[in-house]
């Protein structure tokens, strides 16, 4: 299950832990996106064939550690596979954008995934996009495949390092989500850079101040509104704001009652 770091603060380099399978046939190229993680460390517990490696992502200003097991595509390692699928967050579904074949045995795999891993997550892997010459899986099979099967598909090159921990960072969101941890990590999320910059300039201003700003019309407008719904939403909280300077009876929009703003902090007098 979904991990958060226990103890104080900095006694696990993640906040989560996660384990994910790269499924598909033996030459889809699984060993090749894992070979390429800069600081995955390499274990391989139970047989030659099979192992996993680690590797650490950013999520929304979360650490998320990821334990990523490759298993053999082969049909003698079918007992593993369904092994390691217990536990499992998700399920990173592979094939080879050079090979028809391995897009087509995608249902087999699917039937697999189905019978013993049944509601995991999955994202579906294109592999080799620098042989895009040598295609014979068009992004609109592909794109419609996913689809069907309800998941999100990328097109990757380990080579160009390309996709690679975009498709990482997608299934780590649906296994957080999944396992109720999005309510924890969504309030430590990283600020936008809109959200900055809004942040910084009604600081340093008033609602009617914004108007003189050398900005575009929308922008003024969306810092007008910004404005507005910070300090009613402050209000409504009863966090308090003391008004150093002088004050002022002001009508929150949507609210029924007035109340004292603090011009400067506030920003809307």
């Amino acid at each position: 299950m979904s991990m958060m770091s226990d103890g104080g603060e900095g006694s696990k380099p993640y906040d989560y832990l996660l384990k994910f399978l790269l499924v598909g046939d033996s030459d889809v190229g699984k060993y090749e996106i894992l070979h390429g993680l800069e600081d995955g460390s390499a274990e391989s517990p139970f047989c030659v064939g099979s192992g996993h490696k680690t590797t650490t992502i950013l999520l929304d200003g979360k650490r998320v550690k990821l334990q990523l097991w490759d298993t053999s595509g082969q049909g003698r390692f079918c007992t593993i596979i369904r092994s390691y699928s217990r536990g499992a967050q998700g399920i990173l579904l592979v094939y080879d954008i050079t090979n028809k074949w391995s897009f087509e045995g995608l249902d087999r795999w699917m039937k697999e995934i189905q019978e013993h891993a049944p509601g995991v997550p999955k994202v579906l892997i294109g592999n080799r996009l620098h042989l895009e010459f040598k295609r014979q899986v068009t992004q609109s099979q592909a794109e419609q495949y996913a689809f069907k099967n309800h998941m999100s598909l990328f097109e990757v090159s380990p080579l160009c390092d390309f996709n690679i921990i975009e498709s990482f960072t997608e299934l780590s969101r649906l296994a957080l989500k999944r396992n109720g941890m999005e309510r924890l990590w969504r309030a430590n999320k990283v600020l936008s850079l809109q959200e900055l910059c809004s942040r910084a300039i009604v600081a340093s201003t008033t609602v009617y101040g914004i108007e003189h700003l050398p900005l575009p019309a929308p922008i003024k407008s969306h810092l007008k509104s910004y404005t507005i719904h910070t300090c009613a939403t402050r209000l409504r909280q009863g966090i308090p704001i003391t008004d150093r300077h002088k004050k002022k009876q002001l009508l929150i929009p949507g609210d029924n009652t007035t109340s004292c703003v603090n011009a400067s902090t506030c920003a809307i007098c």
